[in-house]
This record gives structure tokens, C-alpha cells and sequence, in this order.
């Protein structure tokens, strides 16, 4: 599922998530939840939340420390994780490895780009070796980019076609038309879109939005509320191969 902005992204999957699951035959969800407190960052119950609703594992990016109790949760939970270019003396970390429905492991990579964002490494410097651990434990190998550059993104995809399942970007909120399986057998999508309001600015009141950009003045940022859905991608795989078969994006409005 793509990143769940606010309570109004939140009611929807967990209202939605369950039936999903079971009408699109899902046998593992990755839900990035880095958007899931008010818009930005997450607690530790709000990743329960979105656990029990569903979720198998939690991906995060840019807004994860801003909410500093999130910190010694990372340090515990198997199920979430954070860019692996973070600091590495951040709590945490970047791989983890959940069981799909019917038992077959499957890793969870989560890297973030370095335009606009500044991580304290760029993912280009560790990703081979986090796909090669993953690998070790698993053929399945899902991997989401939290990235603002659509070239830093589709090149990441490219560079791991056939190493991994699935190349999924986050981060910019608007789902793009470029879902494919590449030659090497590996799913990817620029951007999964928005689990949250679509009559807003990218998940934030519009007029708030357009304010600061018209005056480069500081304002409040508020979760809209009209217009929310359900966004992500379906990938099929071959969980003996871990290659990937196809890749559709999903679109659910809600309620």
C-alpha cells in the first residue's frame, strides 16, 4: 500500500485492508507509514494500528524521527522498518524478512534518495550489499525507494532487474502510469501513489498548500479529508524464483 497520510488514509485501510487482502488474493502487504501521524512521521501505536489492521510490515522515510517515540520501537519490532541510508548509529534498521500467507519469507528492503531528501549515505553506496543479505535469507525481495526524483527511482529499478521482485517508489503521493515487469523479471513503479485525501495537495488542505507556495510564508499544514482512497500495487510472484509475473496498480475509493 502506498504511504497512508493521516487519520483519513488510516480509516480507510483499516476498514479496507482485511476485505482487500482477501478479494485480491494478497498473500503479504508492505504498507509505508511514514505519513500515518497527522501527515507526518509515526508512533509506535499507530504502527500497531496499522499491523493489526493488516500490514505485514511497515516501511518509513524522511518524516521518521518526527516523532521521537518511534525511536525505541524501531529498536524492537521486527516488522518495520526505516531507510537503511540513515545514520548508522540511528535506531533501527533498513531489512527485515516477514512470512507471506503461506509461510514463504519474504524481505523488505527500505532506501531513500538522496535528492532533496540528504540522507546520511546514499543508497547507491549500500544497496548491493542489502539486496545480497536479503537474498541469503530469500528469493522475494521487496524493495520500496522513498525517493523525490523520479530518475533516482526508475534508476534504482533498473540497476536491480532481476536481483529482486519488486522496485516500489513512495514518497511523492501521486501514483504513476509506468507499472511493468522489466526483462530481468523484476516489478517496479515510480510512485505507488497515496493511501489518504486526493482533494488536497498531496494529501494536505489545498488551500494551506497554496499559500505557502504563493507567499513562501510558514503555515500549518492540516490532513485534508475529501476525496480519500486506497492506493498501491498488486505484484504476482514466483515465491520459489522471487521473480515477478505482474504488476498492477490499485486504486480503491473509500468509503
Amino acid at each position: 500500500m502506498a504511504d497512508v497520510v493521516g487519520r483519513p488514509g488510516r480509516d480507510a485501510l483499516e476498514d479496507r485492508l482485511a476485505g482487500l487482502r482477501e478479494e485480491l488474493e494478497v498473500d503479504v502487504c508492505v504498507v509505508n507509514g511514514e505519513n500515518v501521524a497527522d501527515g507526518v512521521g509515526i508512533t509506535p501505536k499507530l504502527a500497531e494500528r496499522l499491523l493489526a489492521a493488516g500490514a505485514d510490515a511497515i516501511t518509513l522515510g524522511n518524516h521518521t524521527w518526527r516523532r521521537q517515540e518511534i525511536r525505541p520501537y524501531l529498536e524492537s519490532s521486527d516488522r518495520i522498518v526505516r531507510p537503511a541510508n540513515f545514520a548508522a548509529t540511528t535506531p533501527g534498521k533498513g531489512l527485515t524478512v516477514v512470512p507471506a500467507a503461506d509461510g514463504t519469507p519474504v524481505a523488505v528492503v527500505n532506501v531513500m534518495g538522496s535528492l532533496s531528501l540528504q540522507p546520511a549515505t546514499s543508497m547507491w553506496e549500500l544497496v548491493d550489499d542489502l539486496v545480497d543479505e536479503a537474498r541469503s535469507a530469500t528469493p522475494v525481495v521487496v524493495v520500496d525507494v522513498h525517493a523525490e526524483a523520479t530518475s533516482e527511482k526508475v534508476a534504482l529499478a533498473r540497476w536491480l532487474d532481476g536481483r529482486v521482485t519488486a522496485v516500489i517508489g513512495t514518497h511523492t503521493h501521486v501514483q504513476t502510469s509506468d507499472a511493468r515487469v522489466q526483462p530481468g523479471g523484476t516489478a517496479a513503479i515510480t510512485d505507488a501513489g497515496m493511501t489518504g485525501p486526493h482533494d488536497s495537495v498531496i494529501g494536505v488542505k489545498a488551500e494551506q498548500a497554496t499559500q505557502r507556495m504563493r507567499t513562501g510564508m510558514t503555515v500549518r499544514f492540516e490532513v485534508a479529508d475529501g476525496g480519500i482512497r486506497i492506493e498501491g500495487v498488486l505484484v504476482g510472484f514466483d515465491g520459489a524464483t522471487g521473480r515477478a509475473s505482474a504488476i498492477t496498480p490499485v486504486r480503491v475509493p473509500w468509503p
